[in-house]
């Protein structure tokens, strides 16, 4: 009985994420933006954790479980390419850099950002 409940727990949460998820979305087209729904919908949830309208135990497992399982929603879009490899014959060296500098870009600017958030942290506890 208690592996319901803990089914029925990270349902709800799962749920909550792809609500917020579809809020995004519903946004976007509503409003027509150019910015993804995908993106409207992380930052309305990241203004919901922030200022504590939604706490991270009712998303934490869904989250967990989503992330755990992410490798899985990459198989659709493995399987379009196979079926339009033809889009990317002879470019297999373009694609190859193009992805390790767009990776080293990412990497470069996420450790700046953390750098910096490291360092506004430290100066606002002295």
């Amino acid at each position: 009985m208690k592996w319901l409940l803990k089914l029925l727990q990270l349902i709800y949460q799962i749920a909550i994420l792809f609500g917020v998820y579809y809020i995004g979305t519903w946004i976007q087209r509503f409003f027509g933006l150019f910015i993804p729904g995908s993106v409207i919908g992380l930052i309305i949830m990241f203004i919901l954790l922030s200022t504590g309208l939604l706490h991270t135990r009712f998303i934490q497992e869904g989250a967990s479980f989503m992330i755990k399982h992410l490798v899985l929603f990459f198989i659709p879009a493995t399987v379009g390419l196979l079926n339009f490899y033809q889009l990317f014959i002879g470019k297999g060296i373009l694609l190859i850099v193009i992805t390790m500098v767009s990776s080293l870009l990412v990497m470069v600017a996420s450790g700046y950002t953390s750098q910096y958030l490291a360092r506004r942290k430290e100066l606002s506890h002295e």
